[in-house]
């Protein structure tokens, strides 16, 4: 079980950052063929982020079902894009694989949306939970005092945003 952080809690991240979720749906399940190259494409992206830091990537969490959703947190939009379009990183072969693989048909679909935050744009709380979100991604501090509640965590303050 995950190490729970007693208390209430926030996100501190004091720089913009990009929230991308991406997902997969799977229309055709008798066709793993098809669908099973997309699902395994993704570990292997995020081995590969988590062992580059420069590459942009904070983290990410998973949920899997007939349509499955990975929510990322990246540094900016601009790392992300760089990832998602290098040649010598595993995202663009494994796009453009799915583009073969899956011409004309329908067995799986794939999804993305990509979301700008940064200070004073983004709030936060976490009750006796583990490292989650983007407190898990970035670091976490007391939600107290100027922090305690969601309209002040959306405030400029002297103690910092978020």
């Amino acid at each position: 079980m995950k190490h729970i952080v007693p208390g209430r809690m926030t996100a501190d991240r004091r720089e913009p950052f990009a929230v991308f979720l991406i997902g997969m749906r799977i229309n055709r399940l008798l066709r793993v063929d098809k669908w099973w190259p997309v699902f395994a494409a993704m570990p292997r992206m995020v081995r590969e982020l988590e062992s580059n830091p420069s590459l942009g990537f904070l983290g990410a969490y998973s949920w899997f079902g007939r349509t499955s959703i990975m929510l990322q947190y990246w540094e900016s939009f601009e790392k992300l894009e760089a990832y998602a379009t290098a040649s010598e990183h595993e995202h663009l072969p494994a796009w453009r694989d799915f583009n073969r693989r899956l011409r004309g048909s329908n067995a799986v679909g794939v999804w993305h949306e990509t979301y700008l935050a940064g200070p004073c744009r983004y709030e936060a709380v976490y009750v006796n939970m583990p490292r989650f979100g983007l407190g898990g991604a970035t670091s976490l501090i007391k939600a107290e005092g100027v922090r305690e509640h969601a309209r002040q965590r959306l405030r400029p303050s002297d103690n910092g945003p978020g």
